[in-house]
């Protein structure tokens, strides 16, 4: 017997006998009261109706017993509100909605390939950014532009094993200690001896004699010992390279870090594609390393993020092996050339094209484009200088904009400009309102010159590859709000920046003080060497009137 449904509640003052309320119980309507039986439900008696309240179902039978149970129970209680009705429709959208995510989980890797693959119109690949790859007998550059304008610069020179080492892993040998430096010099087999400081030492608190909460790096290092170590900044003028102990392999959708509990995703992935990828990593990551996963691994499958691990992990059991057999100095890994390292850390499809002049390069960039992001075979292309007539960066207008970045000047549209100035302890960019005489009054113009500036200096800096310390002569603007735009414009410009900034405030004097991480020497050092006559100091004294 079904469960009914209980009448309205007599008013107060009105008395009801348990026989008329027992007689005015009214069977609420069943949901299978009006679906056919099902096929492993016995038939109903003959002479009985499905729809009486005397001759049910079995299944209506096992139901009604069911509700009555979680009435006693305290859930699933009915009311004459729909109250159950209420909570079938809540699991069934339950229900529909886990149904849902686990139908987007299983995504194909057909489908997952395809969203990678980026826009296309008239079958060409659309893009924001286009890269260009020039190479010469002594040097290879690549440049990438934004639309037509060049926004980054590289340089590579054969020799370069010297001063480009960046990434690359060595068996050094510790040369000495300095505990008040707490640093340690280290022989990696460059011309310059390499640092490494204290917090980037890794060490087993066993292994130290010295117990404490913090050891001191001359309890860690010792003079000749031989320890593995990766560059993580190129040799600057008189200063040796940079190292720490905590090795990393980038690949193209990942980044191994052994013996480490490292486990990330990039930030800069939308916070849907992060829960799929950690999705994914809690099944394929090794125990015993460290992995971060890249912003290229978007759209990425399982097979792919699983085989470009599987091939990190065989390069660090090779170093390993190399580096047990070594008895000096010796390089155990080499970061890959220029193009290639250029592509594995920035191509995606937001770039509608890569173009290299040379042919054997661009045989090598085809299969390693083949092999990881084969759907963008059809953006690598060949620039043939004969057939063309013009050199890939003149048919491209890069030779002129790296003319114009060279030089200690920059305009800025509305007529104004910028003096860019290289000392020993930092970087100065001082910003002018030139030829722009405005149209309103002298805050408004004001205003407008330092709103192109922030966007020009952003733009200089990535292009010119500045790092250290940066001091910004924004013009004096009388009104706050002003300068908090100003300064919010340049964070905004900085932001397309992958290499770390911090901006503080600007001062009183319309000074911004910034930092950027050096990572090489720029761009100027690239295409210059010091006058041997001023030894760089732009003037020259004359020493005839000290006679």
């Amino acid at each position: 017997m079904s469960s009914p449904e209980l009448p309205e509640h007599p008013r107060e003052g009105r008395l009801v006998s348990p026989q008329a309320a027992d007689a005015a119980l009214v069977r609420k309507p069943q949901i299978g009261d009006t679906r056919p039986a099902p096929v492993n439900v016995a038939p109903v008696t003959p002479g009985g109706d499905s729809a009486d309240t005397t001759g049910e179902s079995r299944s209506g039978a096992k139901k009604s017993e069911k509700n009555d149970q979680n009435e006693k129970s305290g859930r699933g209680g009915r009311n004459r509100r729909g109250g159950r009705n209420r909570r079938r429709r809540g699991e069934r959208s339950e229900r529909d909605g886990s149904r849902s995510a686990k139908s987007s989980i299983a995504e194909t890797d057909a489908e997952l390939i395809e969203r990678r693959r980026g826009k296309e119109r008239n079958g060409r690949p659309l893009g924001r950014y286009m890269m260009c790859v020039q190479v010469r007998k002594d040097f290879t550059q690549v440049a990438m532009l934004e639309g037509r304008s060049l926004i980054e610069h590289y340089v590579s020179r054969p020799a370069d094993d010297a001063d480009q080492i960046h990434g690359n892993i060595y068996l050094g040998r510790v040369q000495n200690v300095l505990p008040g430096m707490e640093a340690a010099f280290v022989d990696i087999g460059t011309p310059k001896n390499a640092v490494l400081y204290r917090g980037d030492v890794q060490f087993d608190k066993e292994d130290v004699v010295e117990q404490g909460p913090e050891p001191r790096i001359e309890h860690v290092l010792q003079a000749r010992q031989l320890i593995l170590c990766q560059v993580t900044k190129n040799p600057i003028g008189a200063k040796g390279g940079r190292l720490t102990q905590e090795v990393s392999l980038p690949g193209r959708f990942v980044v191994l870090i052994p013996d480490s509990r490292t486990y990330g995703i990039s930030k800069r992935l939308p916070e849907d594609e992060r829960r799929r990828l950690r999705t994914i990593l809690d099944r394929v990551k090794p125990e015993e390393h460290g992995i971060i996963v890249r912003t290229a691994a978007e759209n990425a499958t399982e097979h792919e993020l699983q085989t470009d691990m599987s091939r990190l992990l065989e390069l660090w059991e090779d170093i390993k092996e190399r580096s047990k057999k070594a008895s000096g100095p010796t390089l155990l890994y080499r970061e890959p050339s220029l193009a290639v390292r250029v592509i594995r850390e920035e191509f995606s499809s937001d770039y509608r094209g890569i173009i290299i002049d040379d042919p054997e390069l661009f045989e090598e960039v085809q299969q390693y484009i083949g092999d990881f992001n084969p759907e963008f075979l059809d953006r690598v292309e060949f620039h043939d200088t004969a057939v063309e007539g013009l050199s890939l960066f003149e048919k491209q207008h890069v030779h002129e904009q790296i003319h114009k970045a060279l030089d200690i000047k920059v305009w800025l549209p509305s007529g104004g400009s910028l003096v860019i100035e290289h000392t020993e302890a930092l970087t100065v960019i001082d910003v002018n309102t030139g030829k722009n005489i405005g149209k309103t009054n002298l805050e408004e113009t004001v205003f407008t010159n330092n709103l192109e500036a922030a966007d020009e200096i952003a733009r200089q800096l990535r292009l010119r590859d500045i790092g250290g310390i940066i001091v910004i002569d924004f013009i004096d603007m009388e009104i706050r709000e002003n300068r908090r735009k100003v300064l919010e414009r340049f964070k905004d410009a900085l932001s397309r920046d992958k290499t770390r900034t911090q901006v503080f405030e600007i001062s009183e004097l319309g000074l911004v003080e910034m930092t950027r991480k050096r990572i090489g020497e720029g761009l100027l050092t690239n295409f210059a060497d010091t006058c041997p006559t001023c030894e760089g100091r732009g003037i020259m004294v004359d020493h005839s009137m000290l006679d």
